[in-house]
């Protein structure tokens, strides 16, 4: 198969998989999913859906958010890890947003961005996943498949979203990122996979990675 053949077949086994493709963490609206997102960094998105309904009884928007103490927001995100700085970020954030955008999440890049503990990745899933615009967060599923099925070099993950970018048309990206993801946990994790599982990898991945990591 040509590069071109692999990609059409990725999309193709990948929308036939994964026709729906749900936001897996919970959220009622931009805010909500911006805190969900910023939680989620080397933390599961289950044990996020966990903590996230107790902390946004509290607080599930910026105004209440700046209400509490930074140790109230550590002490019910502990749980998902890196507590002290993810709390801190939260509670600094909702202030930029009070003070800067009248209480809302912006609908840009750039401006997320420069919001604290919100990095590329974490504002590219808002951009997408609230408010609809294209964007191709890259996040350790989506970077180890672009490698094992050759449409990347593995870099790092800035080269692998520009691959990505450059590959897939763009009126499906918001799409077929999700779809990644849920390939990448269910049938090509890290380590421990089958060959009889993941049929993707082995019908048009690397050779060098179906033998390294793909056991018979």
């Amino acid at each position: 198969m040509t590069k071109s053949d692999k990609v059409l077949y990725v999309i193709n086994e990948l929308e036939r998989l994964y026709p729906k493709t749900p936001v897996p963490l919970l959220h009622t609206d931009p805010y909500t999913l911006l805190i969900a997102v910023l939680l989620s960094a080397q933390c599961t998105d289950e044990r996020v859906n966990k903590i996230t309904p107790i902390l946004f009884k509290k607080a599930d928007n910026p105004f209440d958010m700046v209400e509490l103490k930074v140790e109230e927001i550590k002490s019910i995100i502990r749980p998902c890890g890196l507590s002290p700085k993810k709390s801190k970020a939260i509670h600094e954030l909702s202030n930029i947003l009070i003070n800067k955008y009248q209480g809302q999440v912006p609908n840009n890049l750039s401006f997320l961005e420069e919001l604290p503990g919100v990095g590329h990745k974490t504002a590219s899933v808002v951009v997408s996943q609230a408010f609809g615009e294209p964007a191709f967060p890259v996040d350790t599923h989506i970077h180890r498949l672009m490698y094992r099925w050759g449409f990347t070099n593995g870099k790092n993950v800035v080269q692998t979203e520009k691959d990505a970018k450059r590959l897939f048309p763009k009126e499906i990206w918001n799409k077929l990122h999700l779809q990644i993801i849920f390939y990448g946990r269910e049938y090509s994790p890290a380590r421990g996979v089958r060959k009889e599982k993941d049929f993707i990898t082995v019908a048009i991945g690397r050779k060098s990675v179906i033998n390294k990591y793909i056991c018979d």
